[in-house]
């Protein structure tokens, strides 16, 4: 499968331009499947400390508009994550799109922070505690939400239902790059999948970009920067086959009564 990650501002002009580069990007490596990041092309609402429910509707107008914009990528699959009204709930909710069916719903992110620059459990109710295997045409992935890529319990679980990618839009800053990297290394080691992430960018640092593709060995195969804001690899899903029964995988497979 052919994957490109990203790293995107939201601001009006840098996105236009950094929008237009990737639509030509994904068209000439024929990317098959393309994550954005965290709240793509929509302002980051958790950033602001007090609640405003006039701002929430103007985000949620203007991402829906965006959306409509996805099929300029001119890829199979794009995956990313919206802010949703649901039953009046306000969501962070992970979304699957293709040219057959559009816009799809995935599950919504549970984990919130709540802190300076970080004021998602004020913004936002909690989603979905479940990690369930989605798919995209016939690949089976994880969807872990910036965030929950901390939540390592889903890892085992990923592995026991066969998942291929564990794809992670993140919100997360310059300085700590490093860390979050080093979570998808052990997303992709425990899950034997691909650990897959986008990341948003902003001139301040609040997000710092770094968008990866590693390996079910936990090797860095690919990251976005600066320099280089897009990043696109074949992939060989088999090897993500393979390593289920591979080590440290099958030391935690469930047991089986004889």
């Amino acid at each position: 499968m052919r994957v490109t990650v990203c790293e995107l501002p939201h601001e009006t002009n840098a996105l236009a331009r950094a929008w237009a580069a990737l639509c030509e990007h994904s068209a000439a490596h024929a990317s098959q499947l393309v994550l954005l990041p965290e709240f793509a092309m929509a302002e980051p609402v958790w950033e602001c400390e007090q609640f405003d429910a006039d701002h929430w509707c103007v985000v949620e107008t203007l991402s829906d508009l965006q959306l409509r914009k996805l099929h300029e990528l001119s890829a199979e699959y794009v995956v990313g994550t919206r802010p949703v009204r649901v039953n009046g709930r306000r969501l962070n909710q992970a979304y699957l799109w293709s040219i057959a069916t559009g816009v799809q719903p995935l599950r919504s992110k549970y984990f919130l922070p709540d802190e300076p620059g970080s004021w998602e459990a004020t913004w936002f109710q909690k989603g979905d505690p479940v990690f369930p295997a989605f798919h995209a045409g016939t690949v089976p992935f994880g969807v872990n939400i910036c965030t929950e890529l901390w939540a390592l319990e889903t890892y085992a679980a990923y592995a026991a239902m066969g998942v291929e990618l564990v794809l992670s839009p993140r919100a997360t800053a310059l300085a700590t790059t490093a860390k979050w990297q080093a979570a998808g290394v052990v997303a992709a080691v425990r899950s034997g999948a691909f650990s897959v992430s986008s990341n948003r960018v902003e001139a301040t640092g609040a997000c710092g970009g770094g968008g990866w593709i590693i390996d079910p060995a936990g090797e860095v195969l690919a990251v976005t920067s600066a320099a280089e804001p897009f990043a696109t690899l074949d992939i060989d899903l088999t090897m993500a086959a393979t390593a289920k029964a591979s080590y440290p995988r099958y030391v935690f497979a469930p047991e089986r009564g004889g």
